[in-house]
């Protein structure tokens, strides 16, 4: 039997992403402070259930960085990680993000997602890059037993200065694994760096070649799939902080979809990847799973493997489905190259060139960046707080822009102009009425008034209205008065009010 060139394409392709899923699981579970078969199953079912609803032919669902460490944040205050506690309130977060997520989608509010600044991003993704490779340093030099920091910047203080504890087989380990996975993607992008990397290092140790920590236990078999292991009595405890992490994990899976269909010149929906995204994260929960998210690493993996359909994400979580009952071979998988795996996916999201560069465009949407950069280093592990403080400092700013009418006035021999630029709603419209009062009295011999309106982006009802008083109030006291240059979005609401007879105002 022929295969069609694009059933293969989303075979391979959904192989191809399997394998490297599976081991970058493992490492995601530990960021977010829960057993690693939680990692394995959040990348076995939710991707095939995603495939289903999902928008974008390539987008990879599964447990990814960011999403793990927000996991972390808003767990590890209510439990300790690693405990029997944490991980099932592990299982009510993901079950809040789903719901969220679902509820959204169904409500078509999609636009929610872009609620995140770009200015907000820029700090906050480069901040949880580095507490993400710092929360690894522990592992990466073999650094065991060490006093508890529930900042992992804290943590990582704590390693770099005590170099007597650290391990030379991890340290070997974890570069070995930089070089392998980094060295790779220089030669191919499609070079199988961490499935080498995980392999060989996994037989090394298994074969008594390495004595530092290891995974250990991975229980073998498929996951369950059930809702009595649910924290319903703690949900309330979740729900802020799930809400975030379903808006901020979102704005991954949104970037790649975006991303891939405008270089294809496609359609997508946010609505469809909003619903998708929440019902993995709902089978996440049923079947001991994580908070998960999509994946940019791993969807340009897909597409590079000539995935042509949602049918490759199916594959990747059949995959990984099929490899559960052999998940123990993975026990003597080092955490130094865990550690590796991460700190190499995280590597191209620190980047700091654009938060330096917005110093120059833009000093209020620096400040958001860079208060949003600061208030995730130092708030870890409660990072969703600092997300709420970046969204709040881009509203803020947003207002204070909203706010701001700056009002040229000119005279052209008995001609007064007045040029008001910005926007003209109920926040601003009583400047605009006290600027044309000043300048009438500063300029008594003027016999017509001209307001040009192009440099407004909008009026509002309140705007209108004020026009039309002011009109009204030069025309009263013997002057001629019009308008010019309406802008095009408001003209028929202002033209409606300004031939309006009725007492509004």
């Amino acid at each position: 039997m022929r295969i069609s060139p694009g059933l293969a394409g989303d075979l391979v392709a959904g192989v191809s992403v399997a394998v490297v899923v599976i081991p970058q699981s493992l490492a995601y579970a530990d960021i977010a402070g829960m057993p690693p078969v939680a990692g394995l199953y959040s990348a076995a079912l939710p991707p095939l259930v995603a495939a289903i609803f999902a928008s974008s032919p390539y987008l990879q669902t599964g447990p990814v960085a960011i999403t793990a460490l927000l996991s972390f944040g808003a767990l590890s205050s209510l439990a300790t990680p690693g405990s029997a506690e944490y991980a099932t309130l592990g299982l009510g977060l993901a079950l809040i993000v789903g719901v969220a997520r679902i509820a959204l989608g169904l409500l078509r509010a999609g636009w929610v997602a872009y609620l995140m600044s770009q200015p907000m991003l820029l700090g906050f993704i480069p901040a949880a890059a580095l507490l993400i490779a710092f929360s690894q340093l522990g592992s990466a030099f073999g650094v065991g037993e060490r006093p508890e920091h529930d900042n992992q910047f804290l943590d990582a203080a704590w390693v770099l200065g005590h170099p007597d504890r650290w391990q030379s087989e991890a340290l070997i380990v974890t570069v070995t694994t930089l070089v392998v996975v980094i060295g790779g993607r220089r030669l191919h992008r499609l070079f199988p760096g961490i499935l080498i990397a995980a392999v060989v290092a996994t037989l090394v140790s298994d074969a008594g070649g390495y004595d530092g920590a290891t995974v250990e236990t991975i229980p073998a078999g498929l996951p369950p799939f059930t809702v009595d292991d649910l924290p319903w009595g703690d949900l309330h405890r979740l729900l802020v902080a799930g809400v975030v992490i379903a808006l901020i994990g979102f704005s991954e899976a949104a970037s790649i979809s975006r991303r891939f269909a405008d270089q294809e010149r496609s359609r997508w929906d946010p609505d469809r990847e909003f619903v998708s995204q929440g019902v993995a994260n709902v089978v996440a929960a049923a079947s001991g799973g994580m908070p998960c998210g999509g994946s940019f690493s791993r969807s340009s993996v897909a597409r590079a493997c000539g995935a042509r359909t949602r049918l490759a994400g199916a594959v990747t979580g059949l995959t990984v489905l099929a490899f559960l009952p052999f998940a123990g071979l993975l026990e003597p998988l080092p955490l130094a190259t865990l550690a590796g795996i991460v700190i190499s996916a995280v590597l191209g999201l620190l980047r700091f060139r654009p938060l330096l560069a917005l110093w120059r465009l833009t000093v209020p949407q620096a400040v958001v960046a860079w208060s949003t950069f600061v208030a995730t280093l130092l708030l870890a592990p409660r990072i969703d707080i600092a997300v709420l403080i970046g969204i709040g400092m881009s509203l803020a700013v947003f207002l204070w822009r909203a706010l701001q009418l700056d009002i040229d006035v000119l005279t052209d021999g008995t001609t007064l102009r007045l040029l008001p630029r910005g926007v003209l709603w109920f926040g601003t419209a009583q400047r605009l009425d006290g600027a044309v009062t000043d300048a009438l009295a500063a300029n008594p011999g003027m016999v017509r008034v001209e307001i040009d309106l192009s440099g407004l982006g909008r009026i509002d009802t309140t705007g209108a209205l004020v026009l039309r008083s002011v009109l009204a109030h030069a025309r009263e006291i013997g002057l001629e008065a019009e308008l010019s240059w309406m802008p095009p979005n408001s003209a028929a609401l202002t033209t409606r009010i300004l031939n309006s007879g009725d007492a509004l105002g």
